[in-house]
């Protein structure tokens, strides 16, 4: 960097920020472009759905390998070229003529999108005093709040207005940009790590990840025989299980679960782990419930349930303050019962409920949730030491992924109970209040693990400081970089 350049405050967490959100809008906005795509491909909208199977078998696959290779090969490194991987990706999505061809583009896209979400917060760890963590984990909250209500919306315009292919090249010049500047301001930080790669528990741990996010996504949904997706769910936990005991026999393991012992992030991994489960269900109900239930074309029920996003960008605003003055174990147990609140609200939404009043709700959980995953994803990492931030990144990005997995499955299989107990085929307005009640006592079960924090926990990180200029080059100074 040229001599008298300072970095701005935040630029790093924003330019991590904007991949994730890229990554994330992705993921989303591509479900309402399917049946035009099946159209177009001459395909069932069913056989499509391998877009998004194929993506997330994908992301299972990989994500364990990220924190190893951010060590070996610099978090940079990885970093950039994980954006040129996914970047990739979206160009050979946009090109492909048929469906074996998106689903090869899918998978490209889903090695870049692994190593995207647990590097990119690794490089913001590693380069972020902790006196600052907290404002910065909010700019990498954000995208994942916002990009699955924008989703919906945006690729309807796209799919309406335009070609389904301006989905995937909308991210050509966002991945440039972010290429770009991640060369140019993100240092290449690393831990030095001689160990090699452990490649029976990498091969054991990506088979019970793909095989249980695969068969959660489809439960519920019909695509798979239900025999089928039961098989995968149990072998996938039967990997997990196995890796969980091999874990134990090997000096380095690919997920090092050993780091559940600290006291911090094993509330924030386990207890993230259970609240994230019935938020993860909400970008999967809420749409339903609005189309289906109450008859809202997907264009207005867009953008009903973006104003989830906007409560989100106001949050990015106040978590510091908030966390400074209640601390974090005050904040998990009261923010916890208000996002469960929250949740249930939208079980007494019917038809006739004025809009305006549906969105007053999704506004404020919002807000809430937001400040409760950057309370989550700060507090993980208040008693982890710089030699295990990667582990730790690769554990918790792991944890995440699967409970969002698991809320979706766990949606569409509390719908379908709902229907067999009416004995009807079709979702009717109030078939969704059940679940939504079911989703947010399940979110209040996390208290379970927040609870038995101490009352200072991650005070380090949540206290007031006074930050000199240079403090964001100090803090990457602390680690070796290239």
């Amino acid at each position: 960097m040229p001599f008298g350049f300072r970095r701005p405050r935040y630029l790093v967490p924003m330019i991590v920020a904007c991949a994730l959100f890229m990554e994330n809008m992705d993921a989303t906005v591509i479900a309402t472009a399917l049946p035009t795509i099946a159209r177009d491909f001459g395909e069932s909208a069913l056989a499509l759905n391998l877009a998004i199977t194929c993506y997330l078998l994908s992301l299972g696959i990989f994500l364990p390998l990220s924190g190893w290779l951010a060590d070996r090969i610099g978090a940079r490194a990885v970093f950039a070229s994980a954006i040129v991987v996914f970047t990739l990706g979206s160009i050979g999505c946009s090109s492909v003529e048929s469906l074996g061809q998106l689903v090869i583009a899918r998978i490209v896209q889903g090695m870049g999108g692994a190593m995207m979400v647990p590097v990119g917060r690794l490089v913001v760890l590693r380069t972020i005093p902790k006196a600052e963590l907290v404002s910065a984990m909010a700019y990498l909250t954000v995208p994942a709040l916002i990009g699955p209500v924008v989703g919906p919306p945006l690729g309807g315009f796209i799919v309406t207005y335009f070609s389904w292919r301006w989905i995937f090249w909308i991210n050509i010049p966002i991945g440039v940009l972010g290429f770009a500047l991640a060369l140019r301001f993100i240092p290449n930080v690393r831990e030095p790590r001689t160990e090699p790669l452990d490649a029976l528990g990498f091969v054991i741990v990506s088979l019970g990840l793909a095989g249980t996010m695969f068969g959660f996504e489809n439960v519920g949904r019909g695509i798979l025989p239900n025999d089928a997706v039961a098989a995968l769910i149990c072998c996938g936990i039967a990997f997990l299980a196995l890796y969980a005991r091999h874990a134990r026999r090997v000096a380095a393991p690919i997920l090092d679960v050993g780091l559940i012992r600290v006291r911090t992030f094993r509330a924030s991994v386990l207890g993230g782990f259970v609240f994230r489960i019935g938020i993860g269900a909400l970008p999967f109900l809420t749409p339903l419930m609005l189309q289906l239930g109450f008859g809202l074309s997907p264009f207005a029920s867009g953008m009903i349930t973006f104003s989830g996003a906007a409560g989100a960008i106001t949050m990015k605003l106040t978590a510091a303050p908030i966390l400074r003055a209640l601390g974090f174990r005050s904040v998990l147990l009261a923010n916890t019962a208000v996002c469960a609140v929250s949740i249930a609200c939208y079980g007494f939404f019917r038809p006739s409920t004025p809009h305006a009043l549906i969105i007053g709700v999704l506004l404020v959980g919002g807000f809430f949730r937001s400040l409760q995953f950057t309370s989550l994803n700060t507090l993980a990492y208040a008693e982890i030491d710089p030699l295990h931030m990667s582990r730790a990144t690769t554990l918790s990005a792991v944890g995440q992924q699967l409970s969002l997995s698991f809320g979706v499955g766990l949606g569409a299989l509390l719908l379908h109970a709902t229907l067999l107990y009416h004995g009807r085929d079709e979702l009717g307005a109030t078939d969704f209040s059940p679940t939504f009640f079911a989703i947010a006592g399940i979110s209040l079960l996390s208290l379970l693990f927040f609870a038995p924090l101490p009352r200072d926990a991650g005070a380090e990180i949540s206290r007031r400081r006074e930050t000199r200029p240079e403090a964001i080059a100090e803090g990457a100074a602390t680690h070796p970089a290239e």
